[in-house]
């Protein structure tokens, strides 16, 4: 009874055995060895060459367009707009007619200035030939003298006067938006219209006091506004200011641009770049093919193995075997940027492929396809406010 029990034990141990090796040992390593021999099928991925650009270093700022000259036209003395000579938006010669006010009052008063004068001059002309026959005393003549001195000065405030009320343009420019109508009683200093001289123009924009070792007087400047897209408009850096903010710790910096088609106005937003130094020769690749990391910046580059067997590409009349695609990643040193270009300072040489799009689905040694045919397209710009 007991011999059987124990060889009962032992068939029950052996198969309890087995199905454990099976379950525990056999059966994961045979899927092991599915699983390596199963490669992963390739990521699809864009990818473009790494070229090379002749790079300008530059500072880069954000500034305000300013006119040189800019002033609100507006009148010294009160009175009733008579004539405007101008519509909104002109361009007008330096010294031209813009508003006439109503003079007819000093207009009256001149008439009768002139008048005191003619006679003041008559008496004048009489004394002094009564003096010189010692009929008048020489303190008649200089009283008359002094009468005819007067006289003139009241004609020539009159004429001033009435040239105060005629307004013109003191030097060439663009007019504004038309602020008065005829018949209004305008006052002292009141605004009539804006006068924007526009060729040249300045641009102000502030620079951090760590970049100001590389700025000169006559640096060239190269700007852009959102008002024409992919324009680009040059100048040169025309002054420094005298000190640096303490708020922000930047100076002030002017530069003065040609604007002989008037695109450029005064009060617009602008991207500024200070051209500094030579140009250099630089690696660049798309901006998409960097990955910023906490631990550095990476690309990844594409790699040609050998051929897989299975896989051939027709050239002709020849069937070439197709090279295996692999992806390595290189952490970089990145320069600077412009447009959708990054310059690289060190990790990649002119001619290798990086990939632009897809790197989440990489791994090092990854195996990849590259297809270009709908490559990432830059995002719409989103207007300023």
């Amino acid at each position: 009874m007991i011999k059987r029990f124990l060889i009962a034990a032992i068939l029950v141990a052996l198969f309890l055995g087995g199905v454990g090796y099976f379950n525990l040992v056999f059966k994961p390593a045979m899927i092991k060895d599915f699983v390596s021999k199963v490669a992963p099928p390739a990521a699809t991925v864009t990818a473009e060459r790494a070229g090379t650009k002749e790079w300008v270093d530059r500072v880069k700022s954000i500034g305000t367009l300013m006119a040189i000259k800019g002033i609100d036209v507006a009148p010294e003395v009160g009175g009733i707009v008579k004539e405007y000579f101008f519509e909104s938006g002109n361009d007008v010669p330096a010294r031209a007619k813009l508003v006439e006010l109503d003079t007819s009052v000093e207009e009256a008063d001149l008439a009768r200035n002139r008048a005191i004068l003619l006679e003041a001059n008559a008496d004048l002309k009489r004394q002094a030939s009564l003096v010189k026959k010692e009929f008048v005393s020489q303190a008649v003549v200089d009283t008359t003298t002094s009468k005819r001195d007067t006289a003139a000065a009241s004609v020539q405030r009159m004429e001033a006067l009435i040239a105060q009320k005629n307004i013109t343009a003191p030097f060439a420019g663009r007019l504004g938006l038309r602020r008065m109508e005829k018949g209004q009683y305008v006052k002292a200093g009141d605004p009539l219209v804006w006068l924007q001289s526009l060729d040249p123009i300045w641009i102000d924009f502030p620079v951090p006091e760590g970049d100001l070792g590389k700025l000169k007087m006559g640096a060239p400047i190269e700007l852009t506004v959102s008002a024409y897209p992919g324009q680009m408009f040059k100048g040169e850096i025309e002054a420094f200011d005298a000190r640096i903010a303490q708020d922000t710790r930047t100076l002030m910096v002017r530069g003065r641009l040609k604007n002989a088609d008037h695109k450029l106005l005064p009060g617009m937003f602008a991207n500024v770049g200070v051209l500094e130094g030579k140009p250099k020769e630089l690696v660049t690749v798309p901006r998409t093919a960097v990955t910023y990391g906490l631990y550095g910046d990476s690309v990844w580059v594409v790699k040609e193995g050998p051929p897989e067997p299975e896989k051939t590409a027709s050239v002709g009349e020849v069937a070439v075997p197709a090279p295996k695609l692999t992806v390595e990643r290189r952490f970089v040193r990145v320069g600077p940027s412009e447009g959708d270009q990054v310059a690289i300072l060190e990790g990649v040489k002119a001619g290798e492929q990086v990939v632009t799009s897809g790197q989440l689905k990489l791994h090092p040694d990854a195996a990849i396809k590259i297809d270009n045919s709908r490559p990432l397209t830059p995002a719409a710009e989103r207007p300023k406010q």
